[in-house]
């Protein structure tokens, strides 16, 4: 019995101790219960749409819904990403912003085909709630950046177990995804994301943005002012009938005109494409001297794809090689037909589009399109280039004198080659240097010299004896029978008035 009471007495003192230092240990600021987590409110719920490249205008949108968010107390911020990663730009800002938003931020990786790579990996890891859904990727997360090949995976890995950490998630398995790719089962099961949608069995994500809307009612955020619990949905409906339906507005966040334009442009892909159809479209216009359509098209393809390079790490021997190739199919364009420099064009396109971004970034001209524009290229110039060119400037040889004499009208300036408009078709002209021709003046053809004309002002031409054509007067080989016949110079022409045979017996001169 002794023994038995003072066992009883140590067990009450040890009782009395633990309930004493249990208020004090709660109140040394212990993580709140789910069940303590303050509503996030109906403020409603603003929805970023953010698919592509992260550049500066997917970022800049970002941020802005996240400061529009936390200025009008909404309840959620959800990024609908699908992204390969981030180029020109720097994330830290965006990631600081994300940390200290007072407004839970949420990352849903979908549709169907979606991913996350680089830095929208990290962005997407550093969200309260990340959902993956079902045919969407997340990871490889290093490099963050396509433009360059840093940071290191090792850095991006500590970035991911550290975002981990602060919002809730499994930290060691989130560095997972710095060099692998994973879909959302496994993105589920490993606890690199939450589970929205799917069960322990079924770990798939959920489908739609709106099923994931709605389904992460209920869940709760690590926010900047702590833990809120996520209201989103309410349900409606009754038996077989009963659905979840937002329970607050939900309001839709996307780029405007003038900032879907730059980012479209920095696409590299289509960067690459808008170079090569203005660079062809404006040596078209050279040859063919037309109303000036293909050039300025061709001036907005090179201008949207400058634009384009300005966010993109272009290597200036591929800019070079892709301008030499342009200048060895103009060679053989001028000569008429394929030879030399048609092949030296060749090797330059080919390597100018494999070069064209430098080799530290993971950009590159996707190998289909490459296949698809250098054969499209060849073909515009060995081909379809000649026989604009021929189609512009010939005319059918039968009839081609009848031209002599035509009235016609200078397109440019002729001093002393130029072009002419001659029954409505366009030909190349050449006039004497004394009598230059200005543009809009009206010619006359004087002769045809093959494919080109000779031409001369309606008025005032001048005569060059190295022009004159043959049998004319002042022409060597023109002092011929009839050139001797000039006016008053022929047999009767010797028969002046008064020289006649009366007119040799003059009053007061007889015969002898």
């Amino acid at each position: 019995m002794p023994h038995f009471r003072r066992l009883l007495t140590i067990l009450l003192g040890a009782g009395f101790i633990i309930a004493g230092v249990a208020p004090l240990a709660g109140a040394g600021g212990a993580p709140a219960p789910i069940t303590a987590a303050p509503s996030s409110g109906r403020g409603g719920v603003i929805v970023v749409q953010v698919k592509g490249l992260l550049d500066p205008p997917n970022v800049e949108i970002m941020m802005g819904a996240i400061r529009e968010a936390n200025k009008a107390r909404a309840s959620v911020v959800v990024i609908n990403l699908d992204s390969t990663g981030a180029v020109d730009v720097d994330l830290k800002p965006l990631l600081k912003m994300i940390r200290n938003s007072r407004v839970a931020i949420t990352t849903w990786i979908g549709p169907s085909g979606s991913e996350a790579k680089g830095g929208a990996a990290v962005i997407a890891a550093a969200s309260a709630i990340l959902g993956v859904g079902t045919g969407a990727h997340i990871g490889a997360a290093s490099p963050m950046r396509r433009d360059t090949d840093t940071p290191s995976s090792s850095q991006t890995s500590a970035v991911l177990a550290t975002e981990a950490l602060r919002v809730g998630r499994n930290s060691s398995e989130s560095e997972l995804i710095s060099t692998k790719r994973i879909n959302a089962k496994d993105a589920t099961s490993k606890g690199v994301s939450d589970r929205i949608c799917g069960t322990r069995k079924n770990g798939d994500g959920c489908a739609t943005l709106g099923d994931f809307v709605v389904r992460i009612d209920g869940h709760v955020a690590a926010t900047a002012r702590g833990p809120v619990r996520i209201e989103t949905s309410r349900v409606v409906g009754e038996g077989q009938d009963r659905r979840r339906q937002p329970n607050q507005d939900v309001r839709f966040r996307k780029l405007g005109l003038v900032g879907q334009m730059e980012h479209t442009l920095t696409n590299p892909s289509f960067a690459y494409v808008l170079i090569l159809v203005g660079l062809s479209l404006i040596m078209f216009e050279f040859f063919t001297i037309s109303i000036g359509l293909a050039g300025g098209a061709g001036a907005i393809c090179v201008i949207g794809a400058c634009i384009g390079f300005s966010h993109l790490p272009v290597s200036g021997l591929g800019i070079g090689l892709l301008l030499l190739s342009m200048f060895g199919f103009a060679v053989d364009v001028q000569a008429g037909k394929p030879a030399v420099w048609s092949g030296i064009a060749t090797v330059a396109l080919i390597a100018g589009s494999l070069m064209l971004y430098d080799a530290g970034s993971s950009l590159n001209v996707p190998w289909w399109l490459l296949i698809v524009m250098v054969g499209a290229t060849l073909l515009f110039m060995i081909t379809a280039m000649p026989i604009a060119v021929r189609s512009r400037f010939s005319t059918p040889t039968v009839g081609r004198e009848g031209l002599i004499g035509e009235m016609g009208e200078a397109v440019v300036a002729i001093d002393p080659d130029g072009v002419v408009l001659v029954r409505g078709a366009p030909w190349r002209a050449r006039t004497n240097r004394a009598t230059p021709i200005a543009a809009g003046d009206v010619i006359r053809v004087s002769e045809v010299d093959g494919l080109v004309l000779e031409v001369e002002p309606e008025e005032g031409a001048a005569r060059d004896y190295r022009e004159m054509r043959k049998g004319s007067v002042g022409d060597p080989e023109g002092l011929n029978a009839e050139g001797l016949n000039a006016e008053g110079l022929n047999a009767e022409g010797l028969n002046v008035d008064g020289l006649n045979a009366d007119a040799l017996n003059v009053e007061g001169v007889e015969p002898i």
